[in-house]
């Protein structure tokens, strides 16, 4: 059995594209929808392993709402990335557009950590 998780933004082919270069991702299965303007569903693989898979969202959602009021309903943690660099990297990245919750930083069980809600409104924890 795998699980890994979906994530439901609007820009969808961009996303894929933001995470890709954000964590050293492919894309690995993609169904475009019917006009090619966006993914009816798409994943992602990392060193071969399942990711992420993304689609686009149904609904429209406010993200300089969740921006203001920083809402974490739901935080992707990405860890063992392997060096400072790469956290940094992708920090560098998702906060483009998205606003940083926690910058670089040191935890007890973490010596280079971050969170940060992208500009799709996902949040991630990203950690070496």
């Amino acid at each position: 059995m795998k699980n890994y998780t979906q994530v439901y933004v609007k820009n969808s082919i961009e996303a894929a594209q933001m995470y890709c270069k954000a964590f050293g991702a492919e894309i690995t299965r993609v169904f475009p929808n019917a006009t090619n303007t966006a993914y009816d569903h798409c994943e992602l693989s990392v060193n071969g392993e399942g990711f992420l898979a993304l689609a686009e969202a149904s609904n429209p959602c406010d993200i300089s709402i969740v921006h203001k009021y920083k809402w974490e309903t739901m935080t992707f943690n990405v860890f063992e990335m392997g060096s400072e660099e790469a956290v940094r990297n992708a920090l560098h990245i998702l906060s483009d557009g998205g606003v940083v919750l926690e910058p670089i930083h040191e935890l007890p069980w973490s010596k280079c950590c971050a969170t940060v809600i992208d500009k799709f409104g996902v949040c991630w924890w990203i950690s070496i």
